[in-house]
């Protein structure tokens, strides 16, 4: 059978709402059985229902999560979300985190199951937000130092925290530049910050040509830029509507790898049998 748009849609918006619902085992059945969580991107990844389950019982369970999402863009059997994500850490501390979300979709005889999450946001920046908060922040801060080492121990942990390890403030900066190049049409320029043999498609897999992105990108207004482990992500709104951008540059010297464009193709999963 074959998945339509629809259908894609409906599968991933089941996590918000078992999220609100605080369904734990809901949640976790909406992946595979080989799936996996990176969240935020750049931390050590979650794998199999069990390690899926203690995410949810970290960084889940504890707390009030609301999704607003901007965008929903559908390629193949990926989902991207561009969204506002709510946190409500305790009555007196709530935060938004700017996000872009990733879905990886397989279906699992008459269901679509998820494969992949990768969640784009700053954890540098989240903790800045919970810092700020003063005192309010402190028992909610013990809590969950105390939710992370009881449900992820001290390895778990310590790979959550490789969460801050990013591209930082230069690869935000150098990939700004490359968007304004790039949204003004200057070829040459946006060469320059493209690794040799650096590969640009659209979507995961359709090869597209760095001429043509450029068209793609003409007068775009950039809404969001988030920096993720060795990633930067865009969000913008082009002609023909909002697109995501999702890049993996090299820091020293910085160069620009790999650009996956994402845009709302319409396009379903293929036949499944």
């Amino acid at each position: 059978m074959a998945f339509t748009r629809a259908d894609m849609l409906a599968a991933v918006e089941r996590s918000p709402q078992l999220v609100r619902a605080h369904d734990r085992a809901g949640w976790v059945g909406l992946y595979a059985l080989d799936g996996q969580i990176e969240d935020p991107v750049g931390s050590r990844p979650h794998r199999g229902p069990n390690e899926i389950d203690r995410f949810y019982a970290t960084f889940i369970a504890p707390r009030e999560i609301a999704f607003h999402p901007r965008a929903d863009l559908v390629i193949d059997d990926v989902v991207i979300r561009d969204v506002d994500l709510e946190v409500r850490m305790s009555p007196a501390l709530a935060m938004t985190i700017p996000a872009v979300l990733r879905y990886d979709l397989a279906p699992t005889g008459t269901e679509l199951k998820v494969t992949r999450l990768q969640a784009f946001w700053e954890l540098p920046g989240m903790v800045g937000q919970f810092l700020r908060a003063g005192p309010a922040a402190l028992p909610v801060g013990g809590a969950l130092t105390v939710a992370l080492l009881r449900n992820q121990g001290v390895v778990g942990t310590a790979g959550f925290l490789a969460g801050f390890r990013s591209a930082g403030r230069r690869g935000r900066r150098e990939f700004a530049h490359f968007l304004t190049d790039a949204r003004s049409g200057d070829e040459v320029a946006v060469r320059r910050r493209l690794a040799r043999g650096a590969r640009i498609t659209h979507g995961e897999t359709r090869p597209l040509a760095a001429a043509e992105l450029l068209d793609r990108l003409a007068d775009a207004e950039q809404n969001k830029l988030i920096v993720a482990g060795r990633h930067v992500v865009a969000g913008v709104e082009t002609g023909s509507g909002p697109a995501v951008l999702v890049a993996d540059v090299e820091k020293n010297p910085f160069a620009i790898t790999r650009i996956r464009y994402f845009d709302d193709t319409g396009d379903g999963m293929p036949g499944s049998g």
